[in-house]
């Protein structure tokens, strides 16, 4: 409710508790000022006590109304009391001298709080018989003519009454109506913060879930890069120095020292990149398109194929866990195309949509059939099945087009959250 509205409810409260006063004020001096209107004492009289019984009956419901402040527009029965000793003073008063009229007019004013229902539309007529009555010439009529005035007149009262009081029962319908929608608007609108609360618990979950499954696969990689990497290049330096201590001659010595320094430099390089990306050190001080700028062109540099990194949409500073997800399955592919596709080229976009962030990588090495790609184990490389479990883990997906010949284009889709701040 706005603060015009709670004005007018006041001032309408204000007219509907002193207008009787008024109105009944309005009609004590006219009825003196028409004195020659009323014959002798007995009127006199009998008019005195029934606005001292008015004005008793006004202070009895001013303090009832003053006790019951939350009720006091709604009908009840002590309304509808009121309401017809009211109206019974009035019409009194109104038979000694017509200028009581004023006073039998509050009838119109406060029938829709005080009286329910249909019962309302008799009030209206009682008010409206008083009020034609007095227009009419004043109660009792003398001919035939104050009788057919009268009639034309309670047809015209009570028909203008009906129809404002048609009017403001509609009215008072559409307010229910409102009401009832902006309260179940509120309902809707405190059901809805509900869900976003729960959404955001859930995504906070998912998350911490991400990262702590993204750990123990850190660990399982780590495991399987030392077992096909690190592993693999000491076992060779053994079988080297081994033939070294058997070699018949010192260039045939010289030689297989050669290869076990080769195998010991390139292991130690194998140790480096293994030991740097068990975390994330390039999102450290970079976002995710710097950080995914710098590996494309390392690794252009190191492997000699020609690669290019493209950023299209509006760039947006991500969650950590999408930019590290993002950023190691870019690691891992380019990891794939240099020991697996032979590639001459190599393209990698980073799209930013209005929901999602897209990772696109192409080659056009030399591909291979998705069907013949052996299971995952324990001992396997990270590949294919770790990228689209990574994605998965951050309600993303990963989809792979490759065949024999045609090279591979890798898409990584997840969700667009933003850092936070």
């Amino acid at each position: 409710m706005t603060a015009a509205d709670t004005q007018l409810d006041r001032r309408m409260d204000q007219l509907h508790t002193w207008g009787p006063y008024g109105l009944l004020g309005i009609s004590v001096v006219l009825a003196v000022v028409a004195a020659d209107l009323m014959d002798g004492p007995a009127e006199w009289q009998a008019a005195g006590a029934l606005v001292a019984a008015a004005l008793a009956l006004q202070f009895w419901w001013h303090g009832t109304r003053s006790r019951r402040p939350n009720r006091g527009r709604t009908p009840s029965r002590a309304g509808t009391a009121y309401y017809v000793v009211r109206w019974a003073i009035a019409f009194g008063l109104t038979w000694i001298n017509p200028f009581f009229a004023f006073y039998a007019a509050t009838g119109y004013m406060d029938a829709d709080e005080l009286i329910p229902g249909m019962w309302r539309r008799l009030g209206l007529f009682a008010s409206a018989v008083t009020v034609a009555g007095a227009q009419a010439g004043g109660l009792p009529f003398g001919s035939g003519a104050q009788w057919a005035a009268f009639v034309a007149l309670l047809a015209a009262n009570f028909g203008l009454q009906a129809l404002v009081a048609h009017v403001t029962e509609q009215e008072e319908q559409r307010s229910r109506e409102r009401g009832g929608t902006i309260a179940e608007l509120e309902r809707t609108n405190t059901a809805l913060q509900q869900a976003l609360d729960e959404n955001a618990a859930l995504h906070a979950q998912l998350l911490v879930q991400a990262r702590e499954a993204g750990v123990a696969d850190e660990r399982r990689r780590l495991a399987a890069e030392i077992h096909d990497t690190i592993a693999q290049g000491l076992t060779g330096i053994i079988a080297q120095l081994q033939v070294v201590g058997g070699a018949p001659d010192l260039t045939t010595a010289r030689t297989h020292l050669d290869r076990a320094s080769a195998l010991a430099r390139h292991s130690l390089g194998e140790a480096r990149r293994s030991v740097q990306n068990l975390a994330p050190v390039a999102l450290e001080n970079d976002g995710l398109p710097e950080a995914l700028k710098k590996t494309v062109a390392e690794w252009g540099e190191r492997t000699g194929v020609r690669a290019e990194f493209t950023v299209t949409g509006t760039a947006e500073q991500l969650h950590e866990e999408i930019s590290a997800t993002l950023l190691r399955i870019a690691q891992e592919a380019l990891s794939n195309a240099s020991r697996h596709a032979h590639a001459t080229r190599l393209g990698l976009t980073l799209t930013f949509l209005g929901d999602e962030v897209i990772l696109d990588i192409r080659d056009d090495g030399r591909g291979f059939d998705p069907l013949a790609v052996p299971a995952r184990s324990t001992a396997a490389g990270f590949g294919l099945d770790g990228m689209r479990a990574r994605a998965e883990r951050v309600a993303g997906s990963l989809t792979v087009e490759t065949e024999p010949g045609h090279g591979t284009a890798l898409s990584a889709r997840v969700p667009l959250v933003r850092h936070d701040r």
